[in-house]
Formats: C-alpha cells, sequence, structure tokens
C-alpha cells in the first residue's frame, strides 16, 4: 500500500506542475499587479514606452546582431499600430512597390491578420524611411528597383532557419519578449509597441474613430481599453476649463 500512496503522490505532483506551466503560457502576455487601496490582485496591460524609453530599446538593439531588421519590426508595431502576428506575416510585395519605393499604405489579405478581416495599415514617412534602410542593407543595393524583379513573396523579414518563410506570430513574440527584457523594459511585451501607438495619438488628441480605424478594430470600447490614462495629459485638460 506504501508504493501506491508514492505513486499516487507523484502523479499528482507532475499533474500541478502541468498545471502551473500552462497557467503560466495563459498568462504571457499579462501581469499581476497588487492594488495597495484595497490590497486586491489585478492584471495590467502591457507597459506604454516613453519615447526615452524607446530609443532605449532601439540603443540595444544597434548592439545586437540583425540590428536593422529588428529595429525595423520593432518599429513597425511602435509607428503603424500593426500586431505582431502582421509583423511576422509581413512579405517583401507588401510594401515595396513596382517603381523600388516603399509605400505608404500596406493592404493586408485577411489571412494576415486577426480574425481574417483584411486592413489598411497606413506607413508615415519615418517608418517609410526605417523600412527602405533595411532593405537597402539586407540586399546591399541603393536602388531597390532590382529587388521587385526577385521572389517578393518572400518573407519581408526572414529567420536563419527560415529566410523565406520569416518569422511566425509566436517566434517574433519570443524575440520582442528577449529584447525588452535585455533592454531592462520591466513590463514590456510584444503588444507594447501597439498599445504605445494608440495610446500616443490618444494623448495628441486623435480621435477615439480615427484610432480605431487605424488599429484595424472593430469595436471602440476594445480600442479605449489599450489607451493608458496620461496623468500630464489630465492635469493639461482640466487647465482648458
Amino acid at each position: 500500500m506504501l508504493w501506491l500512496q508514492r505513486i499516487s503522490l507523484n502523479l499528482n505532483n507532475i499533474l500541478k506542475r502541468q498545471k502551473e506551466v500552462v497557467q503560466t503560457k495563459q498568462r504571457k502576455h499579462t501581469f499581476t499587479r497588487v492594488n495597495t487601496t484595497f490590497g486586491e490582485k489585478t492584471m495590467s496591460q502591457a507597459r506604454v514606452l516613453t519615447e526615452r524609453e524607446l530609443r532605449k530599446v532601439l540603443n540595444y538593439c544597434s548592439t545586437q546582431p540583425h540590428a536593422t531588421r529588428n529595429r525595423a519590426m520593432l518599429l513597425c508595431t511602435h509607428m503603424a499600430g500593426m500586431r505582431v502576428g502582421e509583423v511576422a506575416a509581413l512579405r517583401i510585395c507588401d510594401v515595396l512597390g513596382a517603381d523600388g519605393a516603399v509605400l505608404d499604405e500596406i493592404a493586408l489579405a485577411a489571412s494576415q491578420t486577426k480574425g481574417n478581416h483584411s486592413r489598411t495599415v497606413l506607413v508615415p514617412k519615418k517608418l517609410q524611411d526605417e523600412l527602405t534602410d533595411y532593405l537597402q542593407q539586407r540586399f546591399g543595393l541603393k536602388d531597390l528597383l532590382a529587388v521587385t524583379l526577385t521572389d517578393t513573396q518572400r518573407a519581408l523579414f526572414p529567420t536563419q532557419k527560415n529566410p523565406k518563410r520569416g518569422f511566425t506570430a509566436n517566434t517574433l513574440c519570443q524575440l520582442f519578449h528577449k529584447i525588452y527584457k535585455d533592454a531592462r523594459m520591466t513590463g514590456a511585451t510584444s503588444h507594447s509597441g501597439r498599445r504605445t501607438f494608440i495610446t500616443k495619438l490618444a494623448d495628441k488628441g486623435v480621435g477615439v474613430r480615427v484610432l480605431m480605424a487605424l488599429a484595424g478594430h472593430k469595436s471602440i470600447a476594445t480600442t479605449q481599453r489599450y489607451i493608458e490614462l496620461n496623468p500630464t495629459v489630465m492635469k493639461a485638460a482640466v487647465e482648458l476649463i
């Protein structure tokens, strides 16, 4: 009977550890924070980065392998509000026009987006320049017109293991997590760029309906959950009275 009890105890320990692993994976993009007022635990969203913090992350990237690629991928989330899965799914033909210039709009197919809904991503001039620099360095060309004559169905951001297919949403999430962690951005996740994008535009007075369209959301309520309240903006708002 003693050996049966030991086996049962071992099985229970194994099941407990497996349950803890599953729960950890489910909490991948959220963090537990203690509410000191009520002594309760609440779930907080991914960290919104300031301009200074983003520069710190980009400076860290510049010291690592694949610097221009990683910088461009991060800025797709911070400057265009793209989801990590959308960045991973980008192909060269999505961003490079027939004239060899980076497009100011990216037309994402339903298969490249969340919820299988096609959408258009607007690309600001600064991000166009970043993508141009990245492609010029990747192909060793000043004029990217020659790239349009090659297989542009290839991944925009290749990996060493999958140079044609590139990242999956999961592997890119892992890379972003490592970059933020190594840059000492506690609380930042692969979702931080998108939250930062929406919050910064909201702070500058962009209406929620425009934000909803830029983010590719179907609900204003979803967009509002992304916006982090800025105490400085709130103080400036009451001064308008």
